[in-house]
């Protein structure tokens, strides 16, 4: 059990590095996502199912699929606004 939990927490230090260097939006949306999976799986390692199952549906499902939705309203508002100063 110590050499999965070791394996685990090592993952996800490595995918929070990851996420904090990304530096396209919408690529570290979905690294976070990936991060909330990974803390997840250590939360059910960890024989914590109940945190392991909001960490799921909050930060892997939630959380990225809002920012997404948030990058593209804002990216299509920067499109109109510049179409408008074309005209």
């Amino acid at each position: 059990m110590n050499v999965l939990l070791a394996i685990l927490l090592t993952l996800v230090g490595g995918v929070g590095w990851l996420t904090v260097v990304t530096r396209e939006p919408v690529r570290q949306a979905i690294v976070a996502g990936v991060l909330g999976l990974t803390l997840a799986v250590l939360f059910f390692a960890v024989q914590a199912p109940d945190v392991a199952l909001s960490e799921l549906v909050v930060a892997t499902v939630g959380v990225p699929l809002m920012l997404l939705l948030a990058i593209g309203k804002i990216r299509s508002q920067q499109t109109q606004a510049g179409s408008r100063e074309e005209d």
